[in-house]
C-alpha cells in the first residue's frame, strides 16, 4: 500500500498544481467568448488573434414606468426599436427608443433612471441623440422633421426645423436621424438620404452649409458612356448620387467623423473644422503605400457577395475608432489614423441569443473606460463589451507609438508579440521603436515582415548612407584607380599589334549566332529588321526558341526578385510555375490572335514569321528587366520615379517593337496596323472568355453523365 500511495503522489501534486494556476488565471484568460476576433495585415491575410473585447452585460431589459391607468403600479416598459446611443461624460446612458417614440436615460450602471418624452411636444420615431458639455439633450426627432435641444430636465429650450435658406436646395429632405454638436454650438445633422453632406447650422438654427460630402464614385463604364452616349441618352440616365452620411459623432479633440454606407471606399472620415479628411490617404500598415482607405472588414466574401454597410461608430477616448456592420454584423475597430486594430463578429442566424453576440447593430456608443455599448435593435437591449487583457495592451502600445513614444511602447509592443507573433501592428511598433534607436537593420526587418515598404525603404536609405559614409573613401579610391588605369592602359595600348588583331578579327559566320546578333540591328532599325526576318531569313526556330526562353527566364526573376520596396508581394510565396504558364498562355494567345486577323486582314505574314517577330520584339525584357531587377535591391522609395520610368520605358520599348513587327512583316499602313493590333486584342478577349465556358461546360457535362451513370447503377 505504501509503494502504491508513493507512486500516486506525483500525480497527485500535479493535478493541485493544475487547480492552483487555474485560479490564479485571469478571468478574461478563460471567459468564453462566442466570436471570433481577426486581423487583416498588410499582404490582406487574414490573422486570428486573442479576443479584445470580452462581453459583460446587457443593460436596458429593467426599465419600468408608472402604470398610465394606475400609476400606484408599475409596469415593464421595454425599448422598441431602439435607433441610438450616447453617452456623455458622466458615463451616464440615453439611448433613442424609437418604436416607444422616447429617449431612455440609464445610469453608468445600467441601471433605469428616467423618461424623457417632452409633454409639451411630443416626439416622433426619435432616432439619435447627442449630450453637450452643459448638459443638453440634442434629439434628431426624425419623424417630426426636426431637430430639438433640452436642458438637463428634458424641459424643450429650442428646436430646428428646416432652415429658410436660398442656399439650401427645393429638392432637399430634411429628415434628421443623427445629429452632433460642436464646443461653438454648431449643430451637425445627418439627414435620410442627404447625399449633400451634414447639415451645419449655427446655434440659431440658420443654414451654414453642407459639411463633409462624400464623392460620386466614376467607374470606367460611366466615362464610356459619357463618351458615346448622346446628351438625350445620358440624361435619361439615372443620376448617380454620392452616398449620403448614415451617422456622425464628435470626439474630445473636436473632429467630426461621419460614416456612410453606400460607398465602397472612404467609409468614415475624420473631418477637421475645414472639412478636410485627415484619414483620407492614411494607410499606415499597408504593404501599396498611401491611397484612399477601405473601412469595413469580412473575414470571407459571403456567397451572395454582400459588401460591408457601416452604419454607426463611436471614437473612444484614445482616438480608437469603433464601427458597426448592418448588414455583415461586422464590429471593425481602428486606430486615430484609420489603421485596423481588431475585427470581430458571432454567428447570428442561431435563434437562441447569446451575449456577446448582436443580432442587428443598429448604433454603438463607449464610455470613459473604452467599454463599447452596442444597441441590439432586434433583441430591444444594449450589450456591454469590455477590454480585455490583450486589447488593453494593444490599446496602450498602440497610444504609446500614436504619440511619438516608441521607446516606452517596445516593451507593451514585445508582450503583444510575445503573445500573437503574427499581429501586424506589434511588428509595427517595435520597428518604430528600433528606428528610433538608431537599429536600422532590425527596423527594416520587422517592416519586411509587417508589409510595409515605406518603413522598409526609409530604413534601408539610413543603411544604404551609413554604408556610403563607411566606404566612401575606399569607392573613391578604386574609381580613380580604374579611371587611371585604363586611361594609361589605353595610351600604352593604342598602337598595339593586340589591339590591331582585335580590331581585324574574323567575326563568326555560325547562323545561330548571326540570328541571335540581330536582336541588336533590330532595337536600332525595328522595320528593317522585322522585315529581314520576313524575307532574308534573319531568324529561324532555334534563335526564336532562345530569344522566347530569354524573356521568360527575365520575366520570372522580374516578377521574383524585384525588390521588396518596388513589389512587396515577393513576401507571399511567389510561384514559378503560375508565373510561367501566365507568360505562355498570353504568348501563344496573342500569335494566334495576331496570326488570325492578319490573315483576315489582308496581311502578308506566315505563321512562323508572327512567331519569330515576336520573340524577338520580347527582347528589351532581358535588355531592361534583368538590370531594373538588380538595382531595385539598391534602390529606395525615394528612387520610385526612376524605377518607374525604366519600368514603363521597358512596355513601351516593347509595345513599340510589336507593333513595328506587325506593320514590317504584314506590309501595313500606321493605320492598319493600329488596326490589326486592336482586333488582335479583341480576339485574345474573345479567346479566354471561349475557354473559360468550354471548361465551364465540360464541368458541367461531366456531372451530367456522372448523375446519369449513378441513376442506372442504382435502378
Amino acid at each position: 500500500m505504501i509503494v502504491k500511495t508513493r507512486g500516486r503522489r506525483p500525480m497527485v501534486i500535479l493535478l493541485l498544481l493544475a487547480m492552483l494556476v487555474s485560479v490564479m488565471m485571469p478571468i478574461t484568460a478563460l471567459a468564453y467568448v462566442p466570436y471570433d476576433t481577426n486581423y487583416k495585415d498588410g499582404f490582406d491575410q487574414l490573422v486570428w488573434t486573442q479576443s479584445a473585447y470580452t462581453p459583460v452585460e446587457v443593460m436596458g431589459r429593467e426599465i419600468y414606468i408608472p402604470d398610465p391607468k394606475d400609476p400606484s403600479k408599475m409596469v415593464h416598459s421595454p425599448l422598441v426599436q431602439p435607433k441610438g446611443i450616447f453617452i456623455d461624460d458622466k458615463d451616464n446612458i440615453y439611448i433613442a427608443d424609437s418604436g416607444n417614440n422616447r429617449i431612455v436615460h440609464l445610469d453608468e450602471k445600467g441601471n433605469f433612471k428616467r423618461i424623457i418624452d417632452v409633454k409639451e411636444s411630443p416626439m416622433k420615431k426619435p432616432e439619435g441623440v447627442f449630450i453637450n458639455k452643459n448638459g443638453d439633450i440634442y434629439i434628431a426627432d426624425t419623424g417630426n422633421k426636426r431637430v430639438i435641444r433640452l436642458d438637463n430636465s428634458g424641459k424643450l429650450i429650442r428646436e430646428f426645423k428646416r432652415p429658410d435658406s436660398k442656399f439650401l436646395p427645393e429638392s432637399f429632405k430634411y429628415d434628421p436621424i443623427k445629429v452632433a454638436v460642436d464646443k461653438r454650438g454648431f449643430l451637425y445633422i445627418a439627414t435620410l438620404g442627404g447625399y449633400q453632406g451634414l447639415l451645419q447650422l449655427d446655434p440659431e438654427g440658420n443654414f451654414q452649409s453642407f459639411f463633409g460630402a462624400n464623392k460620386t464614385e466614376f467607374s470606367v463604364m460611366d466615362a464610356l458612356k459619357r463618351m458615346l452616349y448622346t446628351r438625350e441618352m445620358y440624361l435619361r440616365e439615372i443620376s448617380k448620387l454620392p452616398g449620403s452620411v448614415s451617422s456622425v459623432t464628435i470626439d474630445q479633440n473636436g473632429f467630426i467623423y461621419t460614416v456612410t454606407k453606400e460607398v465602397t471606399k472612404g467609409q468614415i472620415k475624420k473631418l477637421n473644422i475645414a472639412g478636410k479628411d485627415l484619414l483620407a490617404t492614411v494607410n499606415d500598415s499597408s504593404a501599396t503605400g498611401e491611397e484612399i482607405k477601405t473601412f469595413g472588414e469580412v473575414r470571407f466574401p459571403s456567397r451572395d457577395k454582400l459588401t460591408p454597410k457601416l452604419n454607426d461608430l463611436t471614437v473612444d477616448r484614445n482616438g480608437n475608432i469603433t464601427a458597426i456592420d448592418s448588414t455583415l454584423k461586422y464590429v471593425n475597430q481602428y486606430d486615430a489614423n484609420g489603421n485596423l486594430l481588431f475585427f470581430w463578429s458571432g454567428d447570428t442566424s442561431a435563434s437562441a441569443s447569446k451575449l456577446g453576440v448582436v443580432k442587428t447593430p443598429s448604433a454603438i456608443a463607449s464610455n470613459s473606460k473604452n467599454n463599447l455599448f452596442i444597441l441590439d435593435e432586434e433583441n430591444n437591449v444594449v450589450q456591454v463589451f469590455r477590454l480585455s487583457e490583450f486589447g488593453e495592451l494593444v490599446h496602450k502600445a498602440n497610444q504609446l507609438t500614436q504619440e511619438g513614444r516608441y521607446e516606452e511602447s517596445e516593451k507593451p509592443w514585445q508582450e503583444v508579440l510575445r503573445l500573437n507573433a503574427y499581429y501586424t501592428p506589434a511588428m509595427l511598433g517595435l520597428a518604430k521603436a528600433a528606428y528610433k534607436k538608431g537599429d536600422y537593420e532590425t527596423a527594416q526587418k520587422l517592416f519586411y515582415d509587417a508589409g510595409q515598404t515605406q518603413g522598409y525603404s526609409d530604413a534601408f536609405w539610413q543603411i544604404r548612407l551609413n554604408w556610403f559614409q563607411k566606404n566612401f573613401g575606399m569607392l573613391m579610391n578604386i574609381f580613380l584607380v580604374v579611371v587611371i588605369g585604363y586611361l594609361v592602359l589605353n595610351k600604352l595600348t593604342k598602337k598595339s599589334a593586340f589591339r590591331q588583331k582585335w580590331r581585324n578579327r574574323r567575326r563568326s559566320q555560325i547562323p545561330l549566332v548571326i540570328q541571335l546578333k540581330h536582336a541588336f540591328y533590330i532595337l536600332k532599325h525595328p522595320i528593317d529588321g522585322f522585315s529581314a526576318i520576313r524575307y532574308e531569313g534573319k531568324g529561324s526556330f532555334a534563335s526564336s526558341f532562345i530569344m522566347l526562353i530569354l524573356a521568360l527566364i527575365s520575366f520570372c526573376i522580374y516578377k521574383g526578385f524585384t525588390s521588396f520596396t518596388f513589389n512587396p508581394t515577393i513576401v507571399l510565396d511567389v510561384n514559378l510555375v503560375t508565373l510561367f504558364f501566365q507568360f505562355m498562355i498570353l504568348w501563344f494567345a496573342w500569335i494566334i490572335s495576331n496570326y488570325l486577323i492578319s490573315t483576315i486582314y489582308r496581311g502578308e505574314g506566315r505563321f512562323r514569321d508572327v512567331a519569330y517577330g515576336s520573340t524577338y520584339a520580347l527582347f528589351p525584357l532581358a535588355l531592361v528587366g534583368l538590370p531594373l531587377t538588380l538595382i531595385s535591391n539598391i534602390m529606395t522609395l525615394s528612387e520610385d520615379s526612376i524605377f518607374s520610368f525604366l519600368q514603363v520605358a521597358m512596355v513601351v520599348w516593347i509595345g513599340l517593337l510589336m507593333f513595328w513587327k506587325v506593320q514590317a512583316m504584314q506590309n501595313y499602313s500606321v493605320g492598319e496596323t493600329a488596326m490589326n493590333i486592336f482586333l488582335s486584342l479583341v480576339t485574345m478577349t474573345l479567346l479566354g472568355v471561349l475557354v473559360f465556358i468550354t471548361f465551364g461546360l465540360s464541368s458541367e457535362l461531366k456531372d451530367f453523365f456522372f448523375s446519369i451513370y449513378q441513376e442506372v447503377t442504382i435502378r
